[in-house]
């Protein structure tokens, strides 16, 4: 089924951050033609590492375009009216040289690129290294790390180097001033041919006021610039991710960047402490860590061709929604364990959460009612009745607005009767910016359980009884703002719920056709990492484009991730489906690209986990998806539903008979109708691509507004 509502039709707008050449238009005017020839092609200036508009830390990474003919010796370059020629020493073979411009101010600068009276102006906007670009006001209080600089987390970068001994695939600590023997020392042989000591230097600093990480093969002793990179790094970069959910607040640990496959390929491996979501849920700040963190990359490291994400469970999370909210950020992902975003999962999380303490508290129950193990199954839609435990116990509570907020002084988080003005540690307080703020202090809170009838499918297949099904649909209840459990069904604050839609934290899909995705996904454990959620982002990617042929499917019996070879081979695999992309000059939109140029061996497959290759029906029998108490309540497979549309409630819908009590009951439980699956949900909708949350001084804008297109330079 496709959506037919416009918000998700697939974006005609992609931003390739990672190529090292943004196409800006521009006209040359004041230049005589003779008659009969073409007017030269206007000079232009773009930035290579950034939109002009996002750059942060002082420089960014510059390319001048020349008319044809143009003498670079005669071009004057100017920053703010300051001479910075010599910042462009570089000749391109191209008719354009690029040079690393430095010493830009905060707010708005003016960059010139002058042949006489004839050239281009680019108006460039530097922000704070510290942040924010376009997340909005930062969240506080923040605690930064022990040997910061100063309010933003500043800090010098560190350097390390490590090396890979002969016969080992453990890094070891590398002295330069006193290296091992060279004929200890492994060599790489990178994905471009190119063969090097196998010697890694890792950067270590803060951006975003978080720790930022990247790691490369480096010879020591030879010099690397941006423009003039050493020869083993070959133009790709790979982020790296961590696990699980949470809402920090201050500094943590950039995620591991010492994959020695991936380092011996020739990448450049990245990562921000903001991209693990286990420290940073907040999708806003996820992609914002990554835009300034690949712009310091390609600043200092050089031009990227592609960028690569990897990761498992809360690092598939962050991939598959910036991915989406953000396209061009990553132009391949390889969620492992995967989990399609953060919100809805965190539905199924919240009817956990709320079915634990109604089956776990008989004193709820009608005198007379028990239920078995087979009947709770049926209503999580998931055989393990211990799935709801392990996902609420490893997993924090971030609906709790009392809870232990990690980082937060204690004394300082919300207490409704003694400090009520307190941190309210909250996911949706976390990212306020997105959901802006009620009267009563809280932020919008996009979900509800209204109109669920739990149980449902159990009911029609006759392993739910009429008298359970009555008796948890009208005992269930809800939670109010402080996270009680209260009588009625709980109702989404409609502005909240509008903006988990627009701006991507209900990952929609529909900007997911923009890149490659191959998904690594093993049994399910019996511990949260449930294997539907594969299924539930192929059927948003079938829903909104008819096709998911950009998601390849890679199973295994290994749990969680499927084979334990998988997370190296599918970055390598998406190295050359992707160069097969770059290479394709048609004239064909980009996801047409990827689905035409996927070479003929990267398919959908199955192993027995240590990379042998098994028939798939051996991993359809033990690869089992089951589902969710939405699911099982009537929800689609998508699971994208956070708020349904109402339907009447009839008995002619059910094949079971009903007492009076029990219908009156229901009717008291349902009063506005059930969820009617068959229409999409209330305001559901698709993510509106590179949504700012702060105005140019720096005042949010709740809820996001597009930031339009990239800034053009000016021809004159």
């Amino acid at each position: 089924m496709h959506l037919h509502i416009g918000q998700l039709r697939p974006s005609r707008r992609f931003l390739l951050l990672a190529l090292p050449v943004v196409l800006v238009a521009g006209t040359l005017t004041g230049i005589s033609a003779a008659a009969g020839t073409t007017r030269p092609a206007p000079m232009r200036i773009v930035t290579l590492s950034n939109r002009a508009d996002l750059v942060s830390g002082g420089d960014v990474l510059t390319r001048v375009v020349l008319p044809a003919h143009a003498n670079p010796a005669a071009v004057r370059v100017s920053l703010n009216g300051h001479d910075v020629t010599r910042e462009f020493g570089t000749s391109r073979a191209d008719n354009a040289y690029e040079g690393l411009v430095t010493g830009l101010r905060l707010g708005r600068n003016t960059l010139v690129a002058r042949i006489g009276g004839h050239g281009a102006r680019l108006t460039i906007t530097n922000h704070p290294i510290g942040g924010p670009v376009f997340s909005g006001p930062q969240i506080k209080p923040w605690a930064c790390q022990s040997t910061a600089k100063d309010k933003q987390c500043d800090e010098p970068s560190a350097y390390s180097y490590s090396y890979k001994p002969v016969g080992s695939s453990q890094l070891q600590s590398y002295d330069p001033k006193n290296p091992p023997p060279a004929f200890t020392i492994d060599t790489a042989t990178t994905t471009d041919g190119v063969t090097v000591p196998f010697i890694v230097r890792q950067e270590t600093g803060y951006i975003d006021r978080d720790q930022f990480a990247i790691a490369t093969l480096w010879q020591p002793g030879k010099p690397w610039s941006a423009v003039a990179p050493q020869k083993q790094f070959n133009h790709r970069l790979v982020i790296t991710h961590g696990a699980s959910c949470d809402t920090e607040y201050g500094s943590g640990s950039a995620p591991s960047v010492t994959d020695t496959n991936m380092l011996g390929g020739g990448f450049v491996l990245m990562s921000n402490a903001l991209d693990n979501a286990g420290h940073n849920c907040n999708i806003v700040t996820q992609a914002e860590s990554l835009v300034m963190t690949k712009e310091y990359v390609v600043d200092h490291y050089g031009t990227l061709r592609w960028t690569i994400g990897s990761g498992c469970s809360g690092g598939s999370l962050v991939q598959q929604q910036v991915a989406n909210a953000y396209p061009g950020i990553y132009q391949g992902i390889t969620p492992q364990c995967s989990f399609t975003d953060a919100w809805s999962s965190a539905m199924q999380y919240v009817d956990y959460t709320a079915l634990l303490k109604y089956f776990e508290d008989p004193s709820r129950w009608t005198p007379g009612t028990t239920w078995d193990p087979l009947a709770i199954s049926q209503v999580l839609d998931h055989p393990n009745v211990g799935n709801p435990i392990t996902f609420t116990t490893a997993i924090p509570n971030s609906a709790n607005p009392s809870r232990s907020c990690p980082k937060v002084p204690a004394g300082q988080t919300y207490d409704p009767k003694t400090n009520p003005k307190g941190v309210k540690c909250t996911l949706q307080d976390y990212m306020v910016n997105v959901f802006g703020k009620r009267r009563d202090g809280f932020a919008n809170r996009p979900f509800g359980n209204d109109g669920i009838q739990y149980g449902l499918q159990g009911l029609l297949n006759g392993e739910v009884s009429v008298a359970q099904f009555v008796d948890l649909n009208t005992h269930l209840g809800g939670f109010d703002y402080n996270d009680n459990v209260q009588a009625a069904r709980s109702t989404p604050d409609l502005i909240g719920l509008k903006r988990v839609y627009t701006s991507g934290a209900v990952d929609s899909a529909n900007n997911l056709n923009q890149v490659a995705i191959i998904d690594l996904r093993g049994p399910d454990p019996g511990a949260f990492h449930d294997v539907y959620r594969t299924y539930a982002m192929r059927a948003r990617l079938l829903r909104d484009f008819g096709t998911a042929a950009n998601q390849v499917l890679w199973r295994g019996q290994v749990p969680l991730l499927g084979d334990v070879n998988y997370a190296d081979q599918a970055v390598f695999a998406e190295d050359r489906w992707l160069a097969r992309v770059a290479a394709d000059h048609r004239n064909l939109p980009l996801p047409a690209k990827i689905v035409q140029d996927k070479p003929g061996d990267i398919v959908d497959r199955c192993t027995n986990g240590a990379g042998v290759d098994i028939p798939s029906w051996e991993c359809d029998e033990v690869v089992a998806a089951y589902g969710t108490p939405r699911i099982g309540a009537g929800g689609p497979l998508a699971d994208d539903t956070l708020e349904c549309q109402k339907k009447p409630l009839r008995a002619s819908d059910y094949p079971v008979t009903f007492t009076a009590a029990q219908w009156t009951a229901l009717k008291k439980a349902f009063p506005t109708g059930v969820c009617d699956y068959s229409k999409l949900g209330v305001d559901q909708r698709g993510a509106i691509a590179w949504l700012t949350y702060q105005t140019a001084s720096g005042r949010v804008i709740y809820g996001g507004t597009p930031m339009g297109p990239p800034p053009a330079s000016v021809a004159f």
